[in-house]
């Protein structure tokens, strides 16, 4: 975790002033640059600032043209190390390339309360955008005090709670396409292990493994087990299954932590992986090559969209700094079906 160091008189931004002035960075540009829609009571409070920091708004924007760091702030909670260590990569090289400070804070809280207490501290940090990740990227406390604090906020797999800025990729298309390719192997007792259900990846990928089974006459076989995207679940929720009377040929984790999971229970039974039991992923993060045998899975572009948020979150904070925006932008990234050695024809 690293936090930015206290600036000095003269380093004060124009995020300093904001924060002096309880205002956005976007009305503090508008009242340096003379623009229209402040109201005078904030013009004069936001002048009041500048003269208590002392503040030049002429050097600090030579500083900008000399390639001032930013600092973004990257808020994270998830429960599978191998997905958050692939986003922070993804983050960390862009941030280099692009010359700004990454601010990585997590968020251990589960209630509303916490959550917005930890977006209010982060907003305080110090930085000028901030990139959500799932399952952040899906709470309502956490957006509402970023919008509150006038800080730009870029979602990754953002679900019900609208945001002008979001990364994705397609969850139910790659769903459905690595049931299709189970089925095509000639299975048709495949069962899901779906994710954490607050999560829209979670009900995106259900809905897409759904889809296939229903399209290929299969739907009386569906069935579906509940996990929450962690190791643990995943033997949990392969356990049930494989302790079923009937017992599916298939099994499609919606994540690589789950679907690791599941190759130790079958291995644990004595079942081969894939003469028994194929086993297939979800993310192509480290872990999918680490076991054995290695998983056939879905490559979600993690670190691409990770370096594709701070490129959005990066283009708005600078557009803001002009007193504009760039306007709502949904950027979703391609994935791809990586075959490996977990999945055969069944029996």
């Amino acid at each position: 975790m690293s936090r930015p160091g206290r600036r000095g008189r003269g380093n004060v931004t124009i995020q300093d002033v904001a924060r002096e002035a309880g205002v956005s960075a976007m009305t503090v540009s508008r009242v340096i640059n003379s623009g229209g829609n402040v109201r005078e009571r904030t013009r004069e409070n936001v002048l009041r600032a500048i003269d208590r920091l002392r503040y030049s708004p002429n050097s600090a924007a030579r500083s900008l043209a000399a390639g001032e760091a930013t600092h973004i702030g990257l808020f994270y909670s998830n429960p599978s190390a191998a997905y958050l260590s692939q986003f922070l990569v993804g983050a960390l090289e862009t941030a280099k390339v692009a010359g700004c400070q990454l601010v990585i804070e997590p968020c251990e809280s589960e209630d509303e309360a916490g959550q917005r207490e930890a977006a209010n501290h982060l907003a305080h940090a110090g930085v000028e955008g901030v990139i959500l990740p799932p399952p952040l990227s899906e709470s309502a406390p956490i957006l509402t005090a970023l919008a509150k604090a006038g800080i730009p906020v870029v979602t990754v797999a953002k679900g019900k709670h609208p945001n002008p800025l979001n990364v994705r990729m397609d969850d139910c298309s790659a769903a459905r396409q690595m049931t299709e390719y189970l089925i095509g192997l000639g299975h048709k007792r495949i069962a899901l292990i779906k994710g954490h259900p607050d999560q829209i990846a979670s009900v995106e990928r259900e809905r897409g493994f759904r889809l296939a089974m229903e399209a290929a006459g299969l739907a009386k076989h569906i069935v579906v087990e509940q996990g929450y995207f962690s190791f643990r679940s995943g033997l949990d929720a392969a356990e049930k299954l494989l302790r079923r009377r009937t017992p599916p040929t298939a099994i499609f984790a919606s994540n690589d932590d789950m679907a690791a999971a599941v190759v130790s229970v079958a291995h644990r039974r004595g079942l081969n992986v894939p003469g028994d039991l194929s086993v297939v992923g979800f993310d192509d993060t480290q872990l999918a090559t680490a076991v054995w045998p290695e998983l056939t899975t879905i490559r979600q572009p993690v670190s691409g969209m990770a370096g594709r948020a701070l490129e959005l979150l990066l283009a708005e904070v600078r557009a803001e700094r002009r007193g504009t925006t760039t306007g709502p932008i949904e950027a979703v990234l391609d994935h791809e079906l990586v075959v490996r050695a977990s999945a055969a024809s069944p029996k």
